[in-house]
């Protein structure tokens, strides 16, 4: 699905150039559940912008299905980011004025959905996360645990090709941590959910299929794992 060929990324300002990924290579399957894992400035979410079309300005060759995207333009790459990633935040980020169904159901308006078509979707996403019932509240009405729960049902809404989960646990209890990871786990292996995972803490890994560490901007190891 995703292969980053000999990807290097530079910061340049007026008194120097930092050098943030060195030499990336990476290829992902369908229906892999990837831990990325690194200390704070590892280039971990330098990563991740590069791996959800974000970021374009790298050296080196990222292709998608085999086709690089990289001479696409601004609209087309949105419109592709839109349709093939689902972004899981640490911090959530559901809009506080909009009730959990209007949360959810956004990526499809933004998608040329008109709002009679969005229900069933809307629904189904919510029941796959089990929140149906709560989907005429608004965020602040919901526990932490909860308001993750909706922004992962968000992020299904377009049936995206992957999801990128940074830190998706980071705001949560160790208990709740285990629920939405055990969520995460439940997508990948009965959905066949591509997941790629970002974090810093070592009691996630072991959800996971494999585990990629960076260090410095290098990938520094790239193991399967048994679950």
């Amino acid at each position: 699905m995703i292969d980053l060929i000999h990807i290097n990324k530079y910061y340049k300002s007026e008194e120097e150039t930092l050098h943030v990924l060195k030499d990336i290579n990476l290829h992902v399957s369908p229906g892999e559940m990837i831990a990325v894992m690194g200390p704070s400035g590892s280039g971990k979410s330098t990563l991740i912008n590069l791996l959800g079309f974000i970021d374009r300005k790298f050296e080196g060759e990222y292709l998608f299905e085999g086709e690089s995207l990289l001479t696409s333009s601004d609209d087309k790459l949105s419109k592709i980011r839109n349709q093939t990633v689902g972004f899981v935040f640490q911090n959530f980020s559901l809009i506080e004025n909009n009730t959990v169904y209007e949360n959810v159901e956004l990526p499809l308006l933004y998608n040329g959905y008109g709002f009679h078509q969005t229900k069933e979707r809307v629904m189904q996403a919510l029941e796959k996360v089990g929140l149906a019932d709560k989907a005429g509240k608004h965020p602040k009405q919901l526990s932490g645990g909860q308001q993750q729960r909706v922004a992962i049902a968000r992020a299904l809404i377009n049936k995206p090709k992957f999801l990128i989960a940074d830190e998706p646990t980071g705001a949560l209890d160790t208990h709740t941590s285990e629920d939405i990871m055990n969520l995460l786990v439940d997508l990948n292996k009965e959905d066949g959910a591509t997941i790629i995972l970002v974090t810093h803490d070592p009691e996630l890994v072991p959800y996971c299929s494999r585990l990629i560490s960076i260090r410095d901007g290098a990938i520094i190891e790239d193991k399967e794992l048994a679950r």
